[in-house]
C-alpha cells in the first residue's frame, strides 16, 4: 500500500489529472479527469458517464494499463495500473463520495461509472 503522507496529501490537494489509456489501434487517448486516490485498497478512482470514449473504451477491454498523472510546479506523479469498470451502485457511491471531498459534489448522472486503476507503478518526484 502506497500510504507516505507527502504522497497521499499531493493526491488530496485539488488539481485536475490526465488520463491516458490505450485505443484499440494502439495510439493514446488523454483527457482532464478528477482522480482519487485510496491509499487502503490501494485505488485510484475517476468517475465517468458510462456512455463517454473512456469508459467504453475500458469496459470492452479489463484490465488494460492506464496512467493517471497530476502536476504542480516541479512536483509531478504518474501511477499506472490495471483499469476496470465498474456500474455497480456501491463502488461508484464510493467513487463520487471521495471524488466529493477532494472537488466538490458531481453534477447527478444516472449513467455513471467508476474506473478504478489497480496501482502497480509510482512515477515522479513525489512518490511513497
Amino acid at each position: 500500500m502506497l500510504v507516505e503522507s507527502g504522497f497521499v496529501e499531493f493526491w488530496g490537494e485539488y488539481r485536475l489529472c490526465m488520463l491516458a489509456s490505450p485505443r484499440p489501434d494502439g495510439s493514446i487517448h488523454q483527457v482532464p479527469v478528477g482522480a482519487t486516490y485510496d491509499a487502503d485498497g490501494g485505488l485510484v478512482r475517476v468517475i465517468a458517464d458510462g456512455g463517454s470514449y473512456k469508459a467504453r473504451n475500458l469496459a470492452a477491454r479489463p484490465g488494460t494499463r492506464v496512467s493517471v498523472s497530476q502536476v504542480e510546479g516541479r512536483r509531478w506523479c504518474t501511477v499506472e495500473g490495471a483499469a476496470t469498470v465498474s456500474d455497480d451502485p456501491e463502488r461508484v457511491a464510493e467513487a463520487v463520495r471521495r471524488y466529493t471531498e477532494r472537488y466538490r459534489p458531481p453534477r447527478p448522472n444516472p449513467g455513471r461509472v467508476v474506473i478504478e486503476i489497480a496501482v502497480e507503478r509510482v512515477l515522479g518526484n513525489v512518490r511513497p
